[in-house]
C-alpha cells in the first residue's frame, strides 16, 4: 500500500462578528481536513477567534497564524486597518477575506492593503475548499464575480473629475440647463459631458447610464 502523505497543522484565526459564520468556516476547514484528495493536506488548527476588529488584531498578535479569516466589515477596526497590523506582526499570515460588501472601491482597497485571496459570502463553499491548496502555497485568488465587480467599478477611473460631477447630477434628475448653472458653464459643453460620459461607460440612454452608475458605485457620497 503507498505510504501517506503525512499533513501539517495550518493555524488559523477566524474574525466574523457573526457566529454562524465563524462556525461556518471552522466546519469548512474540518471538511478539508478529512479531504484526502486535497493538494496540500493539513490540519486545520483554530487558535483564535474574534468577533470586531480590535480582537482580529489581538489574536493576529498573540498567534501569528499561518491562516486568517477576515470579515472586512466588523466593529472597532475596518479591513484594511487589520491587514496592514496583519502584515507588520506576521507578514507569513495567509489572509482570506469572505465578504457580503460589493463596493468595487472597497474591494479594490482590500487587494491593495494585501488580501491573499476574497471570496464572496455568496460563494459556494466549495470554492474556497478547492483554491484553499494554492492560497496556502503562496497564490493569491479572487472570486470571478468580484473580479468582475471591481473590474467594472474601474471604469469610473477613467472618467475626468468634470466627468463625474456632470454624472453625478444627471443621477440626481438635473437638467442640461440646471447642471451649466451650478458648473457655471454651457449647456453644450455639459452636452458634451454627457456623451463622453456615455461613450466611456458604454451605454446609450440616461435610464442605463443611471444604472451604471448605481450597479458600479460610481455616485459620489452627498
Amino acid at each position: 500500500m503507498p505510504s501517506e502523505v503525512p499533513r501539517k497543522t495550518t493555524t488559523v484565526v477566524i474574525a466574523d462578528d457573526h457566529s454562524i459564520i465563524r462556525d461556518a468556516i471552522h466546519d469548512l476547514l474540518s471538511m478539508a481536513t478529512v479531504n484526502e484528495a486535497a493538494a496540500s493536506p493539513s490540519n486545520f488548527e483554530i487558535v483564535g477567534t474574534a468577533e470586531n476588529g480590535l480582537e482580529a488584531i489581538a489574536a493576529i498578535k498573540g498567534h501569528r497564524p499561518a491562516l486568517l479569516f477576515l470579515d472586512i466589515s466588523m466593529p472597532l477596526a475596518g479591513g484594511a486597518e487589520i491587514i496592514h497590523d496583519v502584515r507588520r506582526w506576521s507578514p507569513d499570515t495567509r489572509i482570506i477575506i469572505f465578504t457580503g460588501v460589493t463596493s468595487p472601491s472597497v474591494l479594490a482597497g482590500i487587494l491593495e492593503a494585501g488580501a491573499d485571496a476574497i471570496f464572496s459570502k455568496l460563494s459556494p463553499a466549495r470554492d474556497m475548499l478547492a483554491k484553499l491548496p494554492l492560497i496556502l502555497l503562496g497564490e493569491r485568488y479572487v472570486a470571478p464575480e468580484l473580479t468582475d465587480i471591481i473590474r467594472k467599478g474601474q471604469r469610473g477611473e477613467i472618467l475626468t473629475g468634470r466627468e463625474r460631477q456632470v454624472l453625478n447630477m444627471i443621477v440626481m434628475g438635473k437638467s442640461n440647463k440646471e447642471i451649466a448653472l451650478e458648473l457655471n458653464i454651457s449647456p453644450k459643453t455639459v452636452e458634451k459631458h454627457r456623451g463622453s460620459v456615455m461613450l466611456k461607460l458604454e451605454v446609450h440612454s440616461v435610464a442605463q447610464l443611471m444604472a451604471r452608475a448605481l450597479k458600479d458605485g460610481l455616485i459620489d457620497a452627498m
